[in-house]
């Protein structure tokens, strides 16, 4: 009989126990890990198919545009000495050519960005008028070591790189000097950049390359649009009718203005960070690939409301949520000596899991806003009407439910933060620290 009432008394204090109770509590926070990790996985599933349809979307229509131009090639006769295997020296005649950046390059661009929509998935595209002028210089051809008679003057080429050709809307012609050329795409030897467009040009009565420029890039692409600055002194300007536009690259504005429907940005760049020279001489323009690396500057047009990033902001804080839930549920248990059941404690945390995916589902229809407002309510309401019927006790329930609604709201708060969010979610946290003590406080250990 006495080892039955040992038994029993074992049991009791293993129930009424706070250490026994908060070790459990601590356990199954750590085997929630796992269920939360699989939303996470499942939120950046969806994000990965947002990225695929961004990119089939910008394959049929046009990719993130960036425009380098004009650059004038000049081709000029060199004669090269060969050696061969028995010591014999000859002279072959070779065709090389003096590369001339523009002495100023004003370049104006007018974005108008749309939205479209596949299935439940959006990108942002945009159609751009670019309007580009200048003028080069002449050449100095002392410091080139070139004399005049070697210049082939009438296979001169002007060279402009669009990333994605197929956006040009209409073939662009240009205006340099006296004359007017078409571009095409660029089928020659001389393929300075990835995606060339050229326009030959016969300098042969002027035989000078000071001269001035003009033409319109008439372009469609999707997400962004950038310029690299080659010009020695470069005038870049870029509006759009925008909201959310994020500006990148090597040089940000020296102006911008950005209000509720656009944008306007303004760029001044000397020549002095510029990867290669104002003119030189090369066989192939291989150097001009170092200017189509990293040397951009311009905008990207951001999604007005990335729900996925947001999502997964949440996801992030699930861990802190369930955890202080479960530490104000204990503390509740303690004060009213009412026993909430392990298993009870497990349906609790499925459910808080189960909010961000109803969060995700609801974010890719409504918004993430909305999807927000009602996966909280429905959480919020599910459990606390749960813990009423466990603790059947209003006030408890109520309280609960209060505390719960203000996590999910502090969350909320911290999401829409950006340069404030780390300071505001400590100041949060000390709080919430601060009151779990002063309620510990009021709890009496006794029983443990």
């Amino acid at each position: 009989m006495e080892t039955q009432k040992e038994k029993n008394g074992l049991l009791t204090w293993l129930k009424r126990s706070a250490t026994v109770k908060l070790a459990m509590v601590g356990f199954l926070s750590l085997l929630l890990l796992i269920p939360s990790s699989w939303v996470i996985e499942l939120i950046q599933e969806r994000q990965g198919r947002q990225r695929e349809v961004i990119d089939e979307i910008a394959k049929s229509w046009s990719g993130n545009q960036n425009v380098i131009g004009p650059v004038l090639a000049v081709p000029y006769t060199a004669f090269q000495r060969i050696k061969d295997d028995k010591g014999n020296i000859t002279t072959e005649e070779v065709k090389q050519y003096i590369f001339l950046m523009p002495d100023r390059l004003d370049v104006h661009t007018d974005a108008s960005p749309q939205l479209l929509h596949r299935g439940i998935f959006d990108a942002v595209v945009y159609n751009a008028q670019v309007s580009i002028k200048g003028n080069f210089e002449a050449l100095d051809l002392k410091k080139l070591g070139v004399e005049g008679k070697q210049l082939l003057w009438d296979k001169a080429q002007l060279l402009v790189s669009v990333s994605d050709v197929k956006g040009l809307r209409e073939i662009p012609r240009i205006n340099i000097g006296d004359t007017t050329v078409a571009m095409e795409p660029s089928f020659s030897d001389l393929q300075a950049f990835k995606n060339s467009l050229s326009s030959p040009l016969d300098l042969s009565r002027k035989q000078s390359t000071e001269m001035s420029f003009s033409f319109e890039l008439l372009l469609r692409g999707s997400e962004g649009f950038s310029l690299t600055p080659i010009g020695k002194n470069t005038l870049f300007e870029l509006v759009g009718k925008w909201k959310d536009p994020s500006f990148t690259g090597s040089y940000l504005p020296e102006t911008r203005a950005v209000s509720a429907t656009s944008f306007t940005s303004r760029w001044k760049i000397p020549h002095f960070n510029r990867p290669v020279p104002q003119q030189w001489t090369d066989k192939d323009g291989s150097r001009l690939h170092e200017a189509e690396l990293g040397h951009s500057c311009g905008v990207n047009f951001l999604l007005p409301v990335d729900q996925y990033q947001k999502t997964m902001r949440s996801a992030k804080y699930a861990m802190l949520i369930i955890l202080l839930t479960f530490v104000s549920l204990l503390f509740t248990e303690f004060i009213t000596k009412k026993l909430v059941n392990i298993v009870q404690y497990v349906l609790i945390g499925l459910a808080m899991v189960v909010y961000y995916t109803l969060l995700l589902s609801f974010s890719e229809q409504v918004g993430f806003m909305w999807a927000y407002i009602i996966a909280s309510c429905a959480t919020i309401v599910l459990i606390g009407v749960f813990i009423a019927t466990i603790l059947k006790k209003k006030k408890s329930s109520l309280l609960l439910t209060g505390i719960l609604s203000i996590f999910y709201l502090f969350v909320y708060v911290i999401i829409q933060l950006q340069e404030m969010a780390l300071l505001v979610g400590s100041i949060g946290l000390f709080v919430v620290i601060a009151m779990l003590m002063y309620a510990s406080s009021k709890i009496s250990w006794e029983n443990d």
